[in-house]
């Protein structure tokens, strides 16, 4: 059974054709102001969203937040116009002033759309491909909510069930990262996913015959999608049938083990008298000739800007009525559910209020001291104790559960059940996730489903691949959204597997993108709060960075140790400085992170022998410890006490403001070798005999 639309039937009346004329109008009116921006697929691709916004999409304008509504995703971002004209003509709250600011200081309407900017924007789209493959993250969270809430509904009668619309480009499926997504989306035979691939065969270089010539509908025919083409120029004249448009999206919401991808062959500007169906259309203003000889063709008056007939403008918002009719319709389906599900019903309300459970943090497992362990097995094992209590919390990884420790021991695979293999026992409604080796969709699917739905989700891989994800983290920390990157094989500690392998800059690059939280656990029980810390955030995406290697649990009940706690504030003191068996000023700080701070350890002790009082400071999160108060920052680095050394293993840069003009910084600041782990710490000079001799230097 497929998911309703809001019209049963498809009509295109006058009024209809005349909104859709306007909007195109207005994309030209509205770049020609301002002078710049991409107006061409906005003109051609008017038909095909208003046929979503107004006939298909369920969705209330008045409740943008409605968990029971269809999710659009822009993909190309470039063409906001495309997605602010529809809010426009639906009454989600932009109004004409709105579309004659875009691109403008403080407007509604920025260059590209930007999620918790402008109701109605689902997510933050610019970066080719970023748009399409978190919206199969999307389609998964469709999926796993439906699971978590009502898993024995029939299909299509749950109040859970929601379509998932993409409009994609040609640009979009150039990007390889929407080849990652799209494959895992046929895998997991989501049928609530219905993109339409604007197939112009124009980008700004032209005609994309210059480098884009594959079959797309056979390369997804092969990832086992649906696929349909819907081609306006088949006659040899340009004729929008929407009829045919309208029975695309509909054969394709009635194909519920598929995907579905509907190639839309359009042409890009279209009416534009002169520029139609070229690259000087795409990203530029028309022209003021070129924009009255459109209003011309279209029947507008050319001295007119920004004009809307009311009739036109209060046709197109009746819209808000048949909404809310769905949206009442679905509140009795959505009553009688709770009353049928109360338990489950009072988990919906706590995730929507965005609460943990009460007592939850009772579960996260404290590490006894005096052993060894590897910072990705203890996160592994904080995964495990907290995943009854949080039902919520999903991940997985990229082809390294057993390096990343991802896996939840528990609960099944989310694939569908023909998927289980000897190793792993699949269920749609699992909560294993297995990416395969495709880091780029993995990150922008984790932002799929954080952003779509209130659960939290993670993936991993090792550190050295957060290269591949980094668009989709950035896009993560633009939007203020709680995604989670576990990173393992932290350093130069993963030894043999050689300078390929080993991150060097990649703390460094990681830390410098802004509201992106990197956490480097230092042990075991760092590890448990470093979770807590990141579970407790909801505006802010983390990554939390593991060592390979093990590492000593420390003894906190130890002469100056202190508790792991302060790991939430992202540095404290971690022991301080003592003197004949009492604690005193420190001569000396100590400043390390995760692996690292061993070696800090094991220097203090030295330096206690030579009579230096050395404190360590752990720093398993920069962003974490700046966000704490002057008083307490001066408390863990006193600005008077100026000897300083840090130690890491990766390039210097962050440290030098921490360790201030007169400190000394241990780095590695040139790539790795394939060695063991131990044996390229010595090499490299990142020892505890270096720490000492940097200390003893720095007090002098």
């Amino acid at each position: 059974m497929a998911i309703e639309s809001l019209v049963e039937e498809f009509s295109l009346t006058e009024l209809d054709r005349k909104a859709i004329d306007t909007t195109r109008v207005l994309a030209a009116d509205a770049v020609e102001k301002v002078g710049n921006g991409h107006p061409g697929t906005a003109m051609s691709l008017a038909p095909a969203a208003y046929l979503i916004f107004q006939k298909h999409l369920r969705h209330d304008p008045k409740d943008p937040n409605w968990i029971g509504r269809d999710r659009f995703v822009l993909s190309p971002g470039h063409t906001s116009l495309t997605l602010y004209l529809q809010l426009f003509l639906s009454g989600y709250g932009l109004e004409m002033e709105d579309i004659e600011a875009l691109r403008t200081w403080g407007a509604k309407t920025p260059g590209h759309p930007e999620y918790g900017h402008t109701a109605g924007v689902e997510i933050t789209t610019g970066p080719l491909g970023q748009g399409l493959a978190s919206a199969v993250g999307f389609a998964y969270s469709q999926r796993r909510m439906r699971g978590l809430l009502d898993p024995a509904a029939e299909a299509g009668t749950s109040p859970f069930d929601h379509t998932v619309y993409v409009i994609a480009s040609d640009g979009d499926l150039q990007e390889g990262v929407t080849s990652e997504a799209s494959s895992l989306a046929g895998h997991q035979e989501l049928g609530n996913l219905v993109v339409i691939y604007d197939d112009n065969k124009i980008s700004i270089e032209n005609d994309t015959d210059i480098a884009f010539t594959e079959d797309v509908l056979g390369r997804y025919d092969s990832y086992g999608w649906h696929t349909q083409r819907v081609d306006w120029t088949v006659t040899g004249e340009y004729v929008e049938d929407m009829h045919a448009l309208d029975a695309a999206i509909r054969a394709a919401k009635a194909e519920t083990s598929r995907p579905s991808m509907i190639a839309l062959r359009t042409i890009i500007g279209w009416p534009s008298p002169t520029k139609q169906n070229t690259g000087g259309i795409h990203g530029s203003k028309l022209g003021g000739e070129e924009v009255a000889g459109l209003k011309n063709v279209l029947g507008f008056d050319p001295e007119q800007s920004f004009h809307i007939d009311e009739e036109v403008l209060a046709h197109a918002r009746e819209v808000v009525t048949r909404g809310a009719a769905l949206h009442e319709s679905w509140n009795e389906t959505f009553e009688a559910w709770k009353r049928a599900n109360p338990e489950e019903a009072a988990l919906l309300e706590r995730l929507q209020a965005g609460e943990l459970p009460e007592g939850w943090t009772e579960k996260i497992p404290t590490f006894e001291p005096g052993s060894t362990m590897a910072t990705r097995a203890a996160s592994g094992k904080v995964i495990n104790a907290i995943a009854d209590e949080l039902p919520e919390l999903w991940g997985g990884s990229a082809d390294l559960a057993g390096s990343n420790n991802t896996t939840i021991a528990t609960a099944k695979s989310f694939a569908p059940e023909r998927r289980s293999t000897d190793s792993w026992d699949a269920s749609p409604y699992g909560r294993v996730l297995h990416f395969g080796i495709r880091e780029h969709a993995a990150a922008s699917i984790v932002n799929g489903i954080v952003l779509s739905s209130p659960t939290r989700a993670f993936s991993g891989t090792f550190l050295i691949f957060s290269d591949y994800q980094r668009p989709a983290i950035r896009l993560a920390a633009l939007m203020g959204i709680p995604s989670i990157f576990v990173w393992t094989h932290d350093s130069i500690g993963l030894g043999e597997d050689g300078p390929t392998h080993q991150p060097v800059e990649q703390l460094a690059s990681l830390r410098i993108i802004p509201n992106f939280d990197v956490v480097r656990p230092a042990d075991a029980n760092e590890v448990a709060y470093a979770w807590r810390g990141m579970l407790e955030l909801t505006d802010t995406p983390s990554g939390i960075v593991l060592s390979r290697q093990n590492l000593p649990i420390y003894d906190r009940s130890a002469p100056g140790f202190r508790g792991a706690e302060g790991t939430l504030k992202g540095g404290y003191i971690l022991a301080e400085a003592v003197r004949e068996g009492a604690e005193t000023t420190p001569d000396v700080i100590l400043l390390a992170t995760g692996s690292e701070v061993e070696l800090a350890v094991e220097a203090r002790e030295a330096l206690a022998a030579k009579n230096i009082a050395a404190r360590i400071v752990s720093l398993p999160s920069f962003e974490w410890f700046a966000k704490q108060d002057a008083a307490y920052r001066e408390e863990v680095l006193p600005a008077a006490i100026t000897a300083r050394v840090s130690v890491e293993a990766g390039v210097a840069q962050g440290w030098r403001e921490l360790v201030g003009a007169a400190g000394e910084i241990i780095s590695l600041d040139h790539f790795g070798a394939s060695a063991d782990y131990k044996k390229l710490y010595s090499e490299f000079g990142i020892t505890t005999d270096a720490v000492v001799a940097a200390a003893e230097k720095v007090v002098k």
